[in-house]
């Protein structure tokens, strides 16, 4: 069952309910109050009856009892039979007056009744009996006379309740309209008050067959709009995850496929030339120059096991972050690059202001030296290559520049670079002994600090390559673990050996 029909049902029952025992009460009430006036007034009458007929009954009983009776009913029983009441006298054994008519109406067994609970008493009783005739109201009382004579007086309420059962029939015929009119309201404010639900409902499943642009437009204030909201926001962080599953999904896709394309090659390489040394017959020459083949593909798989290392355990250990001095990180790179650059014939130059960067020195390190062999690897045998690394003091942030005027990068491909194995010049990457990793692990290592990078580059003109870092990070301990930063927070990465470092350093020649 729809909501909305549950609604209509549940405010029509509640309304019928309370309606029904709101009648219920009114005309209850207004029929007692009608019916113990009626009851009081026979009462009374029952009463001056009473009085009427001892004052009579005294001043005649001395010509005898039949004698007092008869009189005094005859003088009094035009001035109490009226509005509809009818006198009635009996004694022990017989009725005296009045058993015609008791009789005729049916209440002469419940009017013996009364008189039979009266014995022995001087009180009197009443009874409200329903016959066939209608509804009779009966007072029995007991005189104080010679011999013991039962006084009482009959009236009939048929009418009472003939005005209770028609307020009762014109209640339900109200009723009845009321309901029918309230029922048709409810109803359509039900599906009025349901509306932006049925609404989220339509575009919930239109989401799910696809459409994921769509949202909720409704902007109320109250419960449902609230929901409509939330409901927008959870659509947006849904397509959020999803779009990130399915970048995540292709990087993967397109990690897998580069992996194996830089593996094809070597392999390739080292299959081939040793196949040759096992079933061909070389000179001395073609021997070396097969093994010197064999051992530089087998270094090159070996230099690409180690960066996908670094690339995959950098995250997962916790490491230290301790204050490095900028100007000992500027004498450790100029002493490093100053030969690269020599034998490329590139000038540069390295400058830093003095400062610290909080974070790990090796890895430090690493990031500069790959940018800066990036940016020496942009550069044509034969140019007047220039490359620049300048650090800069700013407030709150440490400002490291490497500017090259290298080859430069496609617009279209700055936000790649940092994908592992993604290379803009693949021939030349590889001739250069790259595997498209470095920026990456640049990108990575850049991250864990609570740095930014920035890219500007132009074809043709060069690189400029911004890191920013913060001088303090944004925690009160030195370490946090890589799930702690994948939750944002600013953490640490692994650290690398001095040795590791180094010894990949010489392999790069620098």
């Amino acid at each position: 069952m729809k909501f909305a029909d549950k609604l209509f049902l549940t405010t029509t029952v509640l309304l019928t309910l309370i309606f029904t025992l709101f009648g219920i009460w009114m005309l209850s009430s207004d029929f007692s109050a009608l019916l113990d006036r009626e009851i009081e007034r026979g009462i009374g009458e029952s009463r001056m009856f009473r009085v009427l007929f001892e004052m009579g009954y005294r001043s005649t009983v001395e010509y005898g009892e039949d004698y007092a009776v008869g009189r005094t009913l005859d003088s009094i029983l035009n001035n109490v039979e009226r509005d509809g009441s009818h006198c009635f006298v009996m004694n022990d054994d017989v009725w005296i007056y009045g058993e015609e008519y008791i009789a005729g109406n049916g209440l002469l067994q419940e009017t013996e009744n009364l008189r039979e609970a009266l014995r022995g008493t001087s009180g009197w009783c009443y009874k409200i009996n329903r016959t066939d005739e209608g509804f009779f109201l009966i007072n029995v009382m007991k005189a104080e006379t010679e011999t013991p004579l039962y006084l009482g007086m009959s009236k009939e309420l048929t009418e009472i309740y003939g005005i209770r059962q028609g307020m009762i029939t014109q209640y339900r015929i109200v009723l009845g309209v009321f309901l029918a009119m309230g029922g048709v309201c409810i109803y359509l404010l039900s599906r009025y008050i349901t509306r932006p639900i049925r609404s989220l409902g339509r575009t919930a499943r239109r989401i799910a067959d696809g459409s994921f642009e769509l949202r909720s437009g409704n902007r109320s204030n109250d419960e449902i709009g609230q929901l409509a909201r939330d409901f927008n926001r959870m659509a947006d962080k849904l397509v959020e995850q999803m779009e990130a599953k399915i970048l995540e999904a292709k990087q993967q896709e397109d990690f897998t496929a580069a992996f194996a394309h830089e593996l094809k090659t070597p392999l390739t390489s080292i299959i081939g030339y040793a196949d040759m040394l096992n079933t061909m017959k070389l000179s001395p020459e073609e021997q070396a120059e097969s093994t010197y083949y064999i051992y530089s593909q087998g270094r090159r798989l070996e230099s690409l096991s180690h960066k996908l290392l670094d690339l995959v355990s950098m995250d997962k250990n916790p490491i230290l972050f301790k204050p490095v001095q900028t100007r000992k990180l500027e004498e450790n790179i100029r002493a490093t690059v100053r030969p690269v650059w020599e034998q490329r014939g590139i000038k540069g130059k390295v400058e830093m202001d003095r400062g610290i960067i909080r974070g790990d020195e090796e890895l430090l390190l690493s990031l500069f030296y790959n940018l800066l062999d990036n940016a020496a690897k942009a550069m044509d045998k034969g140019e007047k290559g220039f490359i620049l690394l300048k650090g800069t003091a700013l407030s709150g942030a440490y400002e490291v520049k490497v500017v090259d005027n290298g080859r430069g990068i496609p617009l279209d491909e700055i936000g790649r670079i940092t994908e592992a194995f993604y290379m803009v010049d693949k021939s030349r990457s590889r001739k250069e002994g790259g595997a498209g990793i470095g920026m990456a692990l640049c990108h990575k290592i850049i991250y864990l600090h609570g740095g930014t990078l920035k890219i500007d580059s132009r074809l043709g003109e060069g690189t400029v390559m911004k890191v920013i870092f913060p001088t303090e990070l944004p925690v009160s301990e030195d370490s946090r673990s890589a799930r702690e930063r994948a939750a944002g927070v600013i953490g640490a990465g692994q650290r690398r050996s001095s040795y590791g470092a180094k010894k990949r350093r010489k392999e790069k020649g620098i």
